[in-house]
């Protein structure tokens, strides 16, 4: 592991090479809950989600939990948060939804239908095309889009986010992030762009679903949706491409690279061009946690 002093030796050119070479996941999504009871049963009942684990921080007043379709050392899982005595949380305009792929998505708006499970889209083709998808809504009011198709390593497959503007944020998430653009689509019929971004196949993976609508460049962030969360194998390098990557395009570290006081992982965390927030969590020191 790289210190601090180190990496500010490196080279700039070389600095951006790192994100490039870096063995990078998505590990969790982290949003804010009235109630963590009510949420945890509509995922597992009506998703099929398991849950992973749980924690309650009385000095801090607030408790975590995390679900998945998979154990958190393989799989992307939400990570949710209830804070004593909060009921309620302003989801904003720029949060779009999260996505689950599924083999039968009438089938599964079926169960959450039946379970009480609030549906804003039936299922069915989508304009244009021949994917069949759904939207519902969980007791918070976040949507999740789900997608018809087969098999696949990661159910939980999108986190939607919208944008100012797309190429600064393709640009950015390649630089900074080395992320990979998978896809990028403009539907001019509807005055929208979408650029599907992430480490591996859009199919066989979470991805990160970047939106711009046509003359839109700034949006409401609410106080629901907190960030996401990726793995990097040196975060003192990873914050250098991170801080490098800002003065080009926009954005900012808010967290200098370092340990958590108390379970001493390693993260840096920082906000892109348009504010939205990722979290870069050591990846050895991730899964030192989930043993403890």
């Amino acid at each position: 592991m790289a210190s601090g002093t180190e990496a500010e030796t490196v080279p700039s050119e070389n600095v951006l090479e790192w994100a490039q070479k870096d063995k990078r996941r998505f590990l969790h999504a982290v949003y804010r809950v009235g109630d963590l009871d009510r949420t945890i049963k509509f995922y597992t009942e009506c998703f099929g989600m398991q849950l992973l684990r749980k924690r309650d921080i009385p000095e801090e007043k607030y408790s975590n939990a995390f679900l998945g379709f998979g154990p958190e050392d393989s799989h992307f899982v939400v990570e949710l948060t209830y804070n004593y005595g909060v009921d309620k949380y302003d989801i904003g305009t720029g949060f779009g939804h999260f996505a689950i792929a599924t083999e039968d998505v009438y089938k599964l708006v079926e169960n959450i239908r039946e379970k009480g499970g609030k549906v804003t889209r039936e299922p069915g083709p989508v304009k244009g095309g021949t994917t069949v998808i759904a939207f519902v809504q969980d007791p918070d009011g976040y949507l999740f889009e789900l997608i018809q198709r087969g098999p696949t390593p990661e159910p939980l497959c999108q986190v939607m986010l919208r944008v100012g503007d797309l190429e600064r944020s393709i640009k950015f998430y390649e630089k900074a992030c080395g992320m990979k653009l998978l896809r990028q689509k403009d539907v001019p019929q509807y005055k929208y762009s979408i650029a599907m971004m992430g480490y591996a196949a859009e199919y066989e993976t979470t991805v990160l679903e970047l939106t711009y609508n046509y003359g839109v460049t700034e949006y409401t962030k609410g106080n629901a949706y907190a960030q996401v969360a990726i793995s990097t194998e040196d975060v003192y390098k990873s914050a250098e491409v991170v801080d490098l990557v800002s003065k080009e395009l926009g954005g900012k570290i808010t967290r200098q690279p370092g340990p958590i006081p108390g379970i001493n992982t390693k993260i840096t965390s920082f906000l892109d061009p348009d504010g939205w927030k990722v979290v870069l969590v050591d990846h050895a020191d991730f899964l030192k946690e989930l043993e403890a």
